[in-house]
């Protein structure tokens, strides 16, 4: 979904700092894009498990292989994990509790105990409280699922070091913010917080880019100095 001028304008409004970042940095381009579109709810989800605290071309890496245990492209379904021994899934490259957390979310998926094909009638938090309840399926991996696979506007992860790493970044503070610091941000930014976090997240990738850009001038300037 892609939020209206009308109410960009007004979170702008709402928090000036933010708004001066928006108009700054690449625009909120609306979830789900094309590359979250792609696939049903259940490949989406067990794509989040596989590439969960992995860089992402290992990630690919061994989602590709997990792919290739099944005839087709596609990762392989609920009914066809069941087929599939542990040792096969390892040797992929997925961890013993990726393992069990995919074998839970194909289980509870082939047996209807999470239904997914309406879930994006139900409320943020009502989904939440179904995807928690899978293994190795937290909250911040509900939430990443309510902003880029359902383009849900409003969704605001505490938890997420970038998002408190673009607080700290916007507000100028010394160290980093916790969760409650985000939380408090919740009254101005809804019901746009998907579109504060995207600016947070793009504030972080810009600093880190202009401190880039920095270190070869100042590494010539101490060498300057050191020859000198």
């Amino acid at each position: 979904m892609r939020p209206t001028p009308r109410q960009i304008a007004a979170l702008g409004r709402r928090d000036p700092a933010l708004g001066a970042w928006m108009r700054a940095l690449a625009p909120f381009p609306g979830f789900p894009d094309a590359a979250h579109r792609t696939g049903t709810h259940y490949e989406a989800l067990a794509r989040a498990i596989v590439f969960q605290q992995l860089a992402g071309a290992a990630a690919a890496t061994i989602h590709a292989r997990v792919c290739a245990l099944t005839p087709g492209a596609r990762f392989p379904q609920p009914g066809e994990i069941a087929t599939l021994d542990d040792a096969a899934l390892r040797a992929a490259g997925l961890s013993a509790a990726k393992v069990a957390a995919v074998r839970d979310l194909a289980a509870r998926v082939e047996s209807g105990r999470l239904r997914l094909g309406g879930i994006g009638r139900l409320r943020d938090d009502e989904i939440v409280e179904r995807l928690v309840e899978v293994r190795g399926i937290g909250v911040w991996s509900a939430q990443m699922f309510l902003l880029f696979r359902l383009g849900r506007l409003d969704v605001l992860a505490p938890g997420d070091l970038g998002l408190q790493e673009g607080l700290r970044i916007l507000e100028g503070l010394a160290e980093r913010p916790g969760p409650r610091a985000l939380e408090a941000c919740r009254e101005r930014w809804s019901p746009l917080c998907s579109v504060a976090s995207w600016t947070l997240w793009r504030l972080v990738e810009h600093e880190r880019a202009r401190r880039a850009v920095g270190r070869p001038a100042a590494r010539a300037a101490n060498s300057r100095r050191d020859r000198g």
